[in-house]
Formats: C-alpha cells, sequence, structure tokens
C-alpha cells in the first residue's frame, strides 16, 4: 500500500508516521497552493502554548520562499526558547540550523531538503517517489492522506493515534499531541523513531 501526502515544512507526528509505516510515499509535487495547511506552517510548544511557524510565500506558478519579515531569525528564536531546555535540542542544533540560515528558492525544495534530513535523523528509510501531475483522487492502492493531514480541519485517520511522550511544558499546557516533528526529536531524540 503507498500513502499519497502533500509536501510539508516541518511536518507533524502524524505525517511522519505514514513516511514510517508505509511501503511506498507519494508525494503531491503539482497540487495548487492552500493557506493554513503544513505546507509552510509547523506547530510547536512554546511557554504560552502551541505556536505556529509560517514560511511566507510569494504566490507564482511554483511557490517561491519570501524573504519578507526576517521569518528565518525569528523561527530559530522561537525554536531555541521553546526547546533550548529540552533534552536533545543541543544534539540536533547543528543540523537543522542551516534550514533557518541558509536560503531556499522554491517552498517545495526547502520542504524536501527538510524531509531528507529529518528521515536521516530519525533513521527511517521510506521508499519516496513524487507525483507527475495532480490527480483528484487517489491511484488505485493509494490511501491519500494530503486532506486529511491539516492543521485546521483534520479529517479521521483510524491510523494515527497521538501517543504521549516527554514534553518540556506538559506540565503547564498538558500533552500537545501532533505537533512538529522537531517537538519529538528535541524530546525523545534517537528513540523518536518508537513513537511512529
Amino acid at each position: 500500500m503507498t500513502a499519497l501526502l502533500s509536501s510539508t515544512f516541518f511536518g507533524p507526528v502524524q505525517w511522519y508516521q505514514k513516511l514510517n509505516r508505509y511501503d511506498d510515499v507519494l508525494i503531491e509535487h503539482c497540487d495548487s497552493y492552500v493557506k493554513q495547511t503544513y505546507r509552510n506552517r509547523c506547530l510547536i510548544a512554546a511557554t504560552n502554548g502551541v505556536q505556529a511557524l509560517t514560511v511566507p510565500t510569494a504566490h507564482s506558478e511554483d511557490i517561491r520562499i519570501s524573504d519578507h519579515g526576517n521569518w528565518r531569525h525569528q523561527h530559530w528564536q522561537a525554536l531555541t526558547s521553546a526547546y533550548g531546555d529540552s533534552p536533545f535540542f543541543q544534539y540536533y542544533e547543528d543540523d537543522l540550523r542551516p534550514f533557518f540560515t541558509e536560503r531556499w528558492e522554491f517552498l517545495y525544495d526547502f520542504n524536501e531538503a527538510i524531509r531528507q534530513k529529518m528521515c536521516e535523523l530519525l533513521d527511517i528509510h521510506p521508499t519516496v517517489a513524487f507525483t507527475t501531475s495532480y490527480q483528484k483522487s487517489a491511484p488505485l492502492g493509494c490511501r491519500d492522506f494530503r486532506e486529511a493531514i491539516n492543521p485546521k480541519h483534520p479529517l479521521p485517520d483510524p491510523d494515527f493515534e497521538p501517543r504521549r511522550y516527554y514534553q518540556v511544558y506538559e506540565g503547564k499546557h498538558g500533552f500537545l499531541p501532533n505537533l512538529s516533528i522537531l517537538d519529538l526529536l528535541f524530546n525523545m531524540g534517537p528513540e523518536s523513531v518508537f513513537w511512529l
């Protein structure tokens, strides 16, 4: 069975679970840009609760990353503030800092570089292919998660049940499920794969 996924910016635990559990993964390369999705945002646990980090984009035929608002610096500061005291932030910060200092022109290329690095850090080895044309419904033998994994209006996913793991701010906010894979990685380190 193949999972069909949208591209994500440090996608949620649920998205990486699909990468880990499915024999094959097909990542959508030809869809239209949709606002308020994981394509250009991730959710982290901060001192005041869930915080969204959003990559600004310039809309054209291919979605380009905008340099508006010094977002790279702001995102890195937010991650440092939220996870600086987590058990594994210092262990991974050198691997992740380039995503907040270097520049990518296209959102899709940026997200793909992130996916490759996260798979390396999580020690998962998915078989990934990319769509060559947009199809409204998934091909035969493929489970479509493009709309199901959504920050605003997630659809039911009987294959995903968020499992509690240690979080820095759990004492303050309770367990916050299905945040960015960064939350799992910074809190659980090499054991993260066991939650996928």
